[in-house]
């Protein structure tokens, strides 16, 4: 053996996947790439509402009080039409945005994902190669829960800064009630269900469209549902979240808001230097999203083990 031969480095290549796990990921590289950017680009609003996005919004509140919130407000109609170039409008983008991807993940389970290669046969040659079909399923469904699970875990962790940094901002009423209790570990359960949903009118289809919408469809279903029973969202459930303000004059004394709106004068004369503003802290809040998460995952549950039956019961037929 030469000197070269011995003095030659090892290559040392970097850990990746293998196998299934590899194959899932190469497959739908495009669509990981597509949630990815989504999760940074609700991220970074996330974060800019947080930081200098609330900054014009939150010198009018010192300012001025809840009246500099609502002129703020209705300087851009914010309620009079639908806008969104306000504080108040971007506040609840995130939460949009979130529900329309929750929703794009059962389109992608019930099409792409799983009926596409049912449909085209590429599933059937997986199962000739030594990977089963329970196999083949549980690498559909672990890949992109994990991605989902880490993604929105770390929106519902800012959108929580931002309510607690940043609620003060929001015009009272249904808005912030429905924000405040849609926030937390069911927004991580729901695309899990929707991911669900659409495995299981993909096995059962077993072709593309016809799977797509009818995972489109029944995740719609059950959004409306949730959207209008307890202890889920409903519009009309329960009261507005309970809100405090204060005016802080130049001693530090608290006193109630004296409602001098945007009046000079009105301020000078109770000596008043800025306004606080905060919404309190619900009881339900948690007995709410623990049940809320619960049902979830629970439904995520028997729409899977659903999915693995019907895959089992028609085996590699057609």
């Amino acid at each position: 053996m030469s000197a070269a031969t011995l003095s030659a480095p090892v290559r040392r290549s970097l850990p990746r996947p293998r196998g299934l796990l590899w194959t899932v990921l190469r497959l739908h590289r495009t669509a990981l790439w597509i949630w990815l950017a989504f999760v940074a680009a609700t991220a970074g609003l996330l974060l800019w509402l947080l930081g200098p996005g609330a900054d014009a919004t939150q010198h009018k509140l010192d300012t001025f009080g809840y009246a500099g919130v609502l002129d703020d407000a209705y300087s851009a109609k914010t309620l009079l039409a639908f806008t969104s170039g306000t504080y108040n409008d971007l506040f609840y983008d995130p939460a949009t945005m979130i529900n329309i991807a929750s929703f794009a993940i059962a389109l992608f389970a019930g099409g792409p994902l799983i009926a596409r290669e049912l449909e085209s046969g590429t599933a059937r040659l997986a199962w000739t190669q030594s990977v089963s079909p329970a196999r083949w399923l549980a690498a559909k469904l672990v890949v992109p829960a994990s991605f989902i699970v880490l993604g929105m875990t770390l929106l519902v962790v800012l959108y929580r800064q931002l309510w607690s940094a940043h609620s003060n901002l929001l015009i009272a009423g249904i808005g912030p009630r429905s924000i405040y209790f849609a926030i937390g570990p069911s927004t991580v359960a729901a695309p899990l269900l929707g991911l669900a949903i659409g495995a299981l009118a993909a096995v059962a289809l077993r072709r593309t469209l016809p799977a797509l919408a009818v995972a489109g469809f029944g995740y719609f279903l059950v959004y409306a549902f949730l959207g209008n029973h307890w202890p889920f969202q409903g519009r009309h459930q329960q009261p507005e979240v309970s809100s405090r303000s204060h005016a802080i004059t130049s001693s530090g004394a608290r006193i109630a808001d004296p409602g001098c709106y945007d009046s000079q004068a009105c301020l000078a004369k109770h000596d008043i230097v800025r306004f606080t503003r905060e919404y309190l802290p619900s009881p339900d809040y948690w007995p709410r999203q623990l049940l809320e998460t619960g049902v979830l995952l629970a439904l995520t549950a028997l729409l899977v083990t659903a999915a693995f039956a019907v895959l089992r019961r028609r085996g590699t037929t057609t």
